[in-house]
């Protein structure tokens, strides 16, 4: 029987220095890795990460799925109990390493109904809400830290573009096989700055026609979290599910807003997904979530053609 580990990070700037610790200890004999790409959101659901769906092609009944700890493959409640009914469709073992479900065995089911065990589904549930409260308090932290900072004259925020006098470099090495990420690395920028500077190298890139009309500029709007929350269940295009994940959320009292950066033809399909959302079987508090996102979605062509 196979051992899987599956390993990932949120962002580009983390290693799995941590997980490779703990995974170490463990002692895991032949494991056969797994590891997402750098910067692979949790938002995204596993199910729809590429190494873990490569992880479940290539796993066999009586394998067992190996993970540091729980927050590595999943955050969300819903989440984890779908990854759960998938391990147990594909009679496939998991084993948690560190943190509070290390000592969980999640794979408990009723003898004769095949359910979750009730008890185990509400651990996970209550392990879960008190992740959700870690990160929130951890993003409270953050912002306050941040604005201290900016008190003190310094600027937190995103690492700067390629500088002009080394662009040159960055697409002669990219040329000459050098990767994204290990271009980001040594020129201690993101990999979003290296896509910008190698843009017209890419193998997505095509010319621009110049008879045609000039694209969109992205704007940024705030979408309603009970709007947001509807989307990342719903069914959307790779391009649509890129923007929600990288929607920034800004806390609002008990709720909040995701600021989502897109061309305005995406903000519409992404509305577009939400009529259920007007529908009167619709709770009211979502209806008005949608109509308030539609507004500002309708000011921004009122805005260009004033």
């Amino acid at each position: 029987m196979a051992n899987l580990v599956y390993k990932r990070v949120s962002t580009d700037q983390q290693s799995t220095d941590r997980q490779n610790l703990v995974l170490n200890e463990a002692d895991i004999e032949e494991p056969v890795v797994f590891e997402e790409e750098g910067g692979t959101s949790s938002r995204l659901h596993p199910l729809e990460r590429p190494k873990f769906g490569e992880l479940l092609t290539y796993a066999r009944p009586g394998d067992t799925v190996h993970i540091s700890e729980m927050f590595r493959l999943v955050r969300g409640t819903g989440h984890i109990l779908d990854v759960l009914d998938i391990l147990h469709r594909d009679r496939l073992a998991l084993r948690i390493h560190d943190g509070a479900f290390s000592a969980m065995d999640l794979t408990a089911r009723h003898p004769r109904t095949g359910e979750l065990l009730s008890t185990v589904k509400f651990m996970v549930q209550t392990l879960a809400a008190a992740g959700e409260l870690q990160r929130d308090l951890q993003r409270e932290l953050t912002y306050d830290g941040l604005r201290a900072a900016e008190a003190k004259g310094n600027k937190g925020g995103r690492r700067p573009a390629v500088p002009a006098g080394k662009t040159e470099a960055v697409r002669t090495a990219y040329l000459e096989g050098r990767s994204i990420a290990a271009l980001a690395r040594d020129h201690g920028v993101s990999r979003g700055a290296i896509r910008t500077a190698v843009a017209d190298l890419l193998p997505e890139y095509t010319a621009a026609d110049p008879g045609a009309p000039a694209s969109e500029l992205p704007v940024v709007l705030d979408m309603p979290g009970k709007v947001a929350d509807f989307l990342r269940a719903a069914e959307l295009e790779p391009a649509e599910r890129a923007v929600l994940d990288q929607g920034v959320t800004v806390r609002r009292g008990q709720g909040y807003t995701l600021r989502v950066t897109a061309v305005p033809a995406v903000h519409r399909q992404l509305l577009d997904h939400c009529q259920p959302l007007d529908n009167r079987s619709a709770i009211p508090a979502q209806r008005k979530a949608r109509r308030e996102y539609e507004n500002r979605i309708n000011a921004l062509g009122a805005h260009a053609g004033s």
